[in-house]
This record gives structure tokens, C-alpha cells and sequence, in this order.
């Protein structure tokens, strides 16, 4: 006996009518199982829900793997970042909003966090990672998501957005202006320059940049205004199998096999104790 198809997962009508074609940028009609516009550019929605809305290849190690996905899921699940979840609910919730984009939202942990803080919200994420998407699309009910480049021009309408999060991911200064409407607040969460003391010290792994809250403070410089930061600092303990997820959900593990990373993080077999550090800076869209 053959089981029923599953059935793919709707994306929200507010998702669809911000979205538009990546080929030629006209407007999407929804279908059972596509998004289409008027011209015939067709997109497969998949059975998790998402839309892949790429038509190019995108750089070697671009988009998180499977693996680093099921890395992040396990980490965040343990809570460890729950109170940077909860302050970016407080700001979406200060700034008021109907609709959130997402702009590198993983497996939409924190966007999730923002709809379930605004029951009249919907949410948009975006990610070149399929695979993070398969996750978020089913991260919360009112969420769509779409695969895009976000180094590209995105497939979004202007002006749609009352709140854009950006959490550690790449940022684009004239999307996040051109996709906010006036007067919408843009959040922008980056480690600070300890994050992962303890870890990154016995790990040697990829050090934060000394300017690079200068660096998008001066990005941003000519679109937006600064609008408050929030800084969140604390140290908690991580198993091994945690202090590994830790490493294999961010970009350290691209480069797991080289330098010795894996033996090192192998070699880890007590608790240990790591300092969390996030900088959460708010800026509000000028024009």
C-alpha cells in the first residue's frame, strides 16, 4: 500500500505578496506546490515549506551544511542564547511591527522568538542555506522562508519590512535600507570581542575583527541612524558534546580539518567554561 503524499506546508500571503520573482522581479502568485509570476518563472515550494528562490550557483562554503544545521539545533535548544532571543522580542516588540525580515535567519530561532513576543506579526527569513531553511520554514506558523544570497539583490518588495534582524550574517547596508520602510528599525547582533573566551583560547579559532563595530557603524552610516545598543555578557559551562556544537554550527567548521581544529576539539573530554559576549545595536532607517 502506498502512503499519501505529505502535503508541502503554505507560506503566509503576507510572505508571498512581499516576495518577488528573482528572474524579473514581478510579483508571485501562490499555486499548490509553486510561486509563479506573470511572465512563467516558476519556483517549487518545498514539502518543509520553503521556497528556493536562487537561479545560480553560490560560493564553496557559503551556505551552512547539514551538519552544522543539526550542530546549531542542538546547541540552541540547551538555552544557552535564550536571553539574546529574548531582548531582540524586546526591541521588535518596543519598535512595533506587523512584519519581520530576517535577513540570515538560520533555522529562525530568533525570528521564531519575535512572532511568538507579536501575535499579529508575520516573518520572513532569508538564508542561502536550504538546509537551515527546511528547519525554519516549520520554526513557527506564521514564518515563510525563502533561499536567497543575501550579498545579492533580494527578492523582497520595498519598504515592507517594520523590523529587519540581522544575526550574525552577512549584511547588505542598501537592501536592509531599500526592504525597511521609513522609520523601521534594523537590529544587528555581532559577537562581541570575547564571545567564546575559554573555547576560541584552547581552540584557536577564528578571532572577531577589532574595528568591526566600526565598520558597520560606518556602512550604515548614510541610510540609518543609531538608535541604542544593548550588550550581553555572561559565562556558562558546556559539556564536550556542547563545546563541540558550539564550534560546528559557525563557520569554524569549514575549517574542522584544518590546522588540527578536530584533535583539539576531540581532546576536549570536561566541562568547560565559555563567555558568551553579543552586541545587539538598533538603528532606525532615515527617508
Amino acid at each position: 500500500m502506498t502512503s499519501p503524499k505529505t502535503s508541502a506546508k503554505s507560506l503566509p500571503s503576507a510572505v508571498v505578496a512581499a516576495l518577488r520573482c528573482s528572474v524579473c522581479g514581478e510579483r508571485l502568485r501562490h499555486g499548490d506546490h509553486w510561486l509563479r509570476c506573470d511572465r512563467g518563472h516558476s519556483f517549487d515550494i518545498a514539502r518543509q515549506g520553503y521556497v528556493n528562490l536562487l537561479h545560480a550557483k553560490i560560493p564553496a562554503k557559503t551556505a551552512d551544511t547539514g551538519e552544522m544545521v543539526a550542530a546549531r539545533v542542538r546547541f540552541l535548544e540547551a538555552g544557552y542564547y535564550t536571553p539574546l532571543a529574548d531582548l531582540l522580542a524586546d526591541r521588535a516588540e518596543e519598535a512595533g511591527c506587523d512584519f519581520v525580515v530576517d535577513a540570515g535567519a538560520g533555522t529562525g530561532y530568533y525570528l521564531a522568538r519575535v512572532l511568538r513576543r507579536l501575535p499579529n506579526a508575520i516573518g520572513l527569513a532569508l538564508d542561502v542555506s536550504a538546509a537551515a531553511l527546511r528547519r525554519a520554514a516549520r520554526a513557527h506558523p506564521r514564518l515563510g522562508a525563502a533561499v536567497w544570497n543575501l550579498w545579492q539583490p533580494w527578492p523582497v518588495s520595498s519598504g515592507v519590512a517594520d523590523v529587519l534582524l540581522n544575526v550574525f550574517a552577512p549584511r547588505n547596508p542598501g537592501e536592509f535600507h531599500r526592504v525597511l520602510r521609513p522609520g523601521g528599525t534594523l537590529l544587528v547582533v555581532a559577537p562581541g570581542q570575547r564571545h567564546l573566551d575559554g573555547l576560541a583560547d584552547t581552540l584557536g579559532l577564528l578571532d572577531v575583527a577589532d574595528d568591526k563595530q566600526r565598520r558597520l557603524t560606518d556602512a550604515l552610516a548614510q541610510g540609518f541612524t543609531p538608535h541604542g545598543e544593548d550588550r550581553l555578557d555572561g559565562t556558562v559551562t558546556l559539556t564536550p558534546e556542547q563545546a563541540r556544537a558550539a564550534v560546528l554550527m559557525g563557520p569554524n567548521a569549514h575549517h574542522l580539518h584544518r590546522g588540527g581544529l578536530a584533535a583539539r576539539l576531540d581532546a576536549i573530554r570536561e566541562p568547560i567554561e565559555v563567555t558568551t559576549s553579543f552586541r545587539v545595536s538598533s538603528y532606525r532607517r532615515l527617508g
